[in-house]
């Protein structure tokens, strides 16, 4: 054997080898990758059904609503109509005042939700960055009000709006809902994950506390209000037996009540019915498709603090 020749055998075995070992990562890496595609396939096509499925009550109220009576009364009952109208639509904005109501509701919702966020941030803020005797106890007080049910208070409620006499107003139907514990409890789990140092800083600049609450904790706290706001409008918009009680006049009522108001007499006009659920449903679904994401960022923000 030449000398040097080993020295030359060993170069290419060594060669050989890396060049299979490589071959392994990169069968290996793409079967990698191929699973992980697979996955996130199945993920997706999985969330997609799902969602399906939760929407399909909204399309399918959708598409019986643009037909006719007459084609609502034929069987079997068609998904899709060859002639759409809009006529159900129509109908039931001359039925009953549904400008009327959406405004109130509106209105209602918008009280409730500023007085929410302006109640549940102060009282938030007193929690976490205050220091009194009977912090803890007055916390657990407030966790406690969201383990009763509404319909407990409710006819106290309604003696003291009666007694008030605040029945078919604006103030009748926001005050039960100007604050809840909920509300206080979310703002506070998000307040704990400031760092203390800001408000040390923020005393530092010779900024007081309600400064250093509005110019700086409130920015900070955009995702969490904007979650807070999100849910309350969800909860407040879909509101029936508290308006129920307190309304009784087209006026002041709103927009689920009205809707109610749709089946009247022995005789049901299921378009009627539909195009009014599609109506009072769409505001609330356009509210929660446009801000999930802060929903979600909201509500896990101050998951992990006690």
């Amino acid at each position: 054997m030449c000398p040097g020749s080993s020295s030359v055998y060993s170069d290419l075995q060594y060669n050989a080898d890396s060049i299979c070992t490589g071959e392994k990562d990169g069968t290996l890496s793409m079967n990698m990758a191929r699973k992980k595609l697979i996955k996130e396939a199945l993920a997706f096509g999985f969330r997609a059904a799902l969602g399906i499925i939760f929407i399909s009550p909204l399309i399918l109220g959708v598409l019986f609503s643009l037909q006719s009576e007459l084609e609502l009364g034929t069987y079997p009952l068609k998904l899709f109509t060859d002639h759409p109208t809009l006529q159900n639509y129509q109908q039931v904005f001359q039925k009953v005042p549904m400008f009327t109501y959406l405004k109130n509701t509106g209105i209602v919702c918008l009280i409730c939700i500023l007085a929410q966020i302006i109640i549940s941030c102060l009282t938030a803020y007193g929690f976490v960055f205050f220091r009194f005797p009977g912090k803890n106890l007055l916390f657990t007080l407030v966790l406690m009000t969201t383990m009763i049910p509404g319909e407990v208070v409710v006819i106290t409620n309604y003696m003291t709006i009666q007694k008030l006499d605040l029945i078919n107003t604006y103030a009748g139907l926001v005050l039960p809902s100007l604050t809840s514990g909920t509300s206080i409890f979310l703002m506070r789990q998000y307040f704990l994950t400031l760092p203390k140092d800001f408000r040390d800083a923020a005393r530092l600049d010779g900024c007081g506390d309600l400064g250093f609450l509005f110019h700086i904790v409130f920015p900070l706290s955009i995702p969490t209000i904007s979650s807070l706001a999100i849910y309350q409008f969800v909860l407040i918009y879909n509101q029936f037996f508290w308006p129920l009680l307190v309304t009784n006049t087209d006026r002041m009522r709103t927009i689920q009540i009205g809707i109610s108001l749709l089946v009247t007499g022995d005789i049901v006009n299921y378009g009627h019915i539909l195009a009014g659920a599609v109506i009072a449903i769409l505001p609330s679904a356009l509210i929660y498709i446009i801000g999930q994401d802060y929903m979600i960022k909201g509500m896990t923000a101050g998951g992990v603090k006690g």
